[in-house]
């Protein structure tokens, strides 16, 4: 899909930065998303991916920096200003975080009753919900599931049950957390043609956290890579491809060599 870089950004974060206490956990990364892009976010595990699309979605607040929302900043806006704002974004969340006791058509349209578009809807719209909730599972290839339960779905059903959800609040912008994470190549390959497929039928705009290479060269229009806190890397896929950062060529790779210290905390020793 041909994109405006030139355009107003759809998202823009600046100098973002994120702790707990002492511990900091983002320290200044600033990026920016034109309509309808996709922006791979990588990085080893616990390396602040996951907080970065949180502060974006304005679940939790940054200690520094400013993110704005179609030139809005909202990282200071109340909690009923912030509505409006929460209303543009869809999240789908790692292992798509459905509730279990509650049926397909129920999960979905959670999303619909108690998401910031709730208004639109009232106990009479049952028609225009359940409408609404068949649109969306025929979008993600899953027509007719309503009355089955999490626990009666295989993970990639799930995942897409989880887009589904985020769908059916008409969002701008969706922010995926891993969302091929622990999938067979074969479905994973098929959520990332339906990324692809939602960005070209809905022009939203898509920030997908993923540790998944082939997944990120396959979707990604740019790749944020985030180590230590910061932006190691910020470009294109080629760009991404051809870097000779030693952090970014150990990551790609997978190579145990290299400068990232491992799960034990010991530097890998180099060639």
């Amino acid at each position: 899909m041909p994109l405006d870089f030139d355009a107003a950004p759809k998202i823009e974060v600046r100098d973002l930065h994120f702790a707990v206490g002492d511990l900091e956990i983002l320290k200044g990364i600033t990026l920016s998303l034109v309509p309808a892009e996709i922006l791979c976010v990588m990085g080893v595990s616990g390396g602040g991916k996951s907080t970065l699309i949180r502060n974006i979605a304005g679940l939790i607040r940054p200690t520094g920096g400013e993110i704005f929302i179609d030139s809005t900043e909202m990282s200071r806006l109340s909690e009923d200003e912030l509505i409006p704002i929460r209303a543009k974004m869809g999240v789908v969340f790692q292992y798509a975080a459905l509730f279990d006791s509650m049926t397909v058509y129920e999960n979905i349209a959670f999303g619909i009753l108690r998401g910031p578009r709730r208004a639109q809807y009232n106990k009479s719209s049952h028609l225009a919900i359940a409408r609404m909730v068949a649109q969306r599972l025929r979008e993600v290839g899953l027509p007719g599931i309503e009355r089955r339960l999490p626990a009666e779905l295989s993970g990639g059903m799930r995942r897409r049950v989880g887009l589904a959800r985020a769908l059916a609040t008409e969002p701008e912008i969706v922010l995926y957390d891993e969302p091929t994470s622990g999938l067979d190549p074969v479905t994973a390959a098929f959520i990332d043609d339906l990324i692809l497929r939602t960005r070209e039928r809905n022009n939203v705009t898509s920030i997908v956290v993923s540790h998944d290479m082939g997944s990120i060269y396959r979707i990604a229009d740019r790749v944020l890579m985030i180590y230590e806190g910061k932006a190691q890397f910020y470009g294109t896929v080629a760009e991404l491809k051809a870097s000779q950062d030693p952090v970014v060529k150990q990551f790609i790779t997978g190579s145990t060599e290299g400068p990232i210290q491992n799960q034990q905390g010991h530097v890998a020793r180099k060639r």
